[in-house]
């Protein structure tokens, strides 16, 4: 069982940065593709960023040019930062792991993140 820790989030005014960190257990990250999504009340999950092993990126529309996904292999980490943060981008943010050899996915508990002046 893979366990994915975040942390990062919190309060931020528009326009202000955030990085999330996500570290993942074990010793298989270099197998995941990692993903960054998020969630607000009576909405769907949806995709924000995701990285593959070989830090191939892609990225929702919404946040193109401005949040930049990146993976650490050595420390099982990766990352999203964040940056011209508006009220839209208001959501709890899960971490994922595909692990592309099984097919299998973990999610991280979340972290909130709330853009507001």
């Amino acid at each position: 069982q893979v366990q994915l820790v975040e942390s990062g989030g919190g309060l931020v005014q528009p326009g202000g940065s955030l990085r999330l960190s996500c570290a993942a257990s074990g010793d298989s990250f270099g197998f995941y593709l990692m993903g960054w999504y998020r969630q607000t009340p009576g909405k769907q999950r949806e995709l924000v960023a995701r990285i593959t092993p070989g830090a191939s990126t892609d990225y929702a529309d919404s946040v193109k040019a401005r949040f930049t996904i990146s993976r650490d292999n050595s420390k099982s980490t990766v990352y999203l930062q964040m940056n011209s943060l508006r009220p839209e981008d208001t959501a709890v943010y899960y971490c994922n792991a595909y692990d592309l050899r099984t097919p299998r996915d973990y999610w991280g508990q979340g972290t909130q993140v709330t853009v507001s002046s």
